[in-house]
């Protein structure tokens, strides 16, 4: 098998990947990966699951399950820089996550800035009204929805440019 490539540029993405065809947008925190499925057109992001993290073997086991199920054609993982730009560990780790991602996929994976987006996910269920215990249940996936759906927009507007 051939390894996946990763991507910094929301461009060379979508130039590889032409405009259509779904993907994943990955949250990965330190004990969950959020889940978000695109449309096929990849107009909008939806919640998919949450995967309880335990061994990466085992994690991206179920990730490429579920890519496979959903004949998914990328990844778009969220990358947790500093609001002031800099890279810190959970950065380093999220590159790891990629490069390790690669070796058992060919599946390419775009790098997604996603400062603020816990912070947004977390005000829009406070706004909801929804519990704390259910909040805690849903950030993960709400995150890696609004990660999709914020490099979603941004590649169509690559669409409406060509």
């Amino acid at each position: 098998m051939a390894a996946g490539k990763t991507f910094e540029s929301a461009e060379d993405f979508h130039v590889l990947l032409g405009p259509s065809g779904r993907l994943i947008g990955i949250d990965a925190g330190t004990k969950t990966l959020g889940l978000a499925l695109s449309d096929v057109s990849r107009m909008i992001a939806s919640p998919l699951a949450t995967i309880k993290r335990t061994k990466f073997s085992v994690d991206v086991a179920r990730l490429l399950e579920l890519a496979h199920e959903h004949k998914v054609v990328g990844f778009v993982l969220g990358l947790p820089i500093s609001l002031d730009g800099s890279a810190g560990p959970r950065v380093q780790s999220t590159r790891a996550f990629a490069r390790n991602l690669n070796t058992l996929s060919e599946l390419p994976v775009l790098l997604w800035d996603e400062r603020l987006t816990t912070a947004e996910a977390e005000r829009m269920l406070i706004a909801a009204d929804t519990s704390r215990k259910r909040r805690s249940e849903l950030i993960d996936k709400l995150a890696a929805t609004l990660i999709l759906q914020n490099a979603l927009d941004r590649m169509r507007a690559f669409s409406h440019e060509e």
